[in-house]
């Protein structure tokens, strides 16, 4: 296991026994109580998310590594916010990280927003939804070229949408 496998797994466990649930953090609560395109209630987004988006997505949880079926999506299309539909990525940007989460070296513009995530004992960049402020996972500067960027995003807060038009798939 390397660095990052072993980091990223640790992050994982971590959040399993909640301490990586950033309800407590003042950073983490902004993307989600702030002013957003899509606002919903909180009673709304229970109605409309099963319990692990919800988790993720509205409480800045994580899903456990390997657990999610498009961590192994190969094909073309769009990777869209499993909460709002918004287009997120492209799959000609997926790559195979080896972290056990679906992982991109780019995102669509400006359908990303940013902030600083101060949980588990690091500083980290937290993305999230622009369009309705779900939490996605977070960015590294250790991925591929061209941008050398590793946007590790839970598979749960994703619905791809595959270019042949058939069915999507919910991660």
């Amino acid at each position: 296991m390397n660095k990052r496998q072993f980091l990223t797994t640790f992050g994982a466990a971590a959040g399993a026994f909640g301490l990586a649930k950033f309800s407590g953090s003042e950073n983490a609560v902004a993307a989600t109580s702030g002013e957003f395109p899509l606002m919903k209630t909180d009673a709304e987004w229970r109605a409309t998310l099963s319990e692990m988006q919800y988790y993720v997505l509205r409480e800045h949880g994580t899903e456990r590594p390997f657990t999610s079926v498009l961590n192994d999506e190969k094909r073309a299309g769009v990777f869209h916010c499993a909460a709002c539909d918004e287009p997120l990525f492209l799959s000609e940007t997926k790559y195979d990280s080896g972290t056990g989460w679906p992982s991109f070296w780019q995102e669509i513009e400006g359908q990303i927003g940013y902030q600083e995530d101060r949980s588990l004992f690091m500083v980290r960049t937290e993305e999230h939804c622009a369009n309705c402020g779900g939490h996605l996972g977070h960015v590294f500067d250790d991925g591929p070229r061209p941008t050398g960027k590793r946007h590790c995003i839970n598979g749960v807060a994703m619905v791809f949408k595959p270019a042949d038009g058939s069915e999507a798939v919910v991660g």
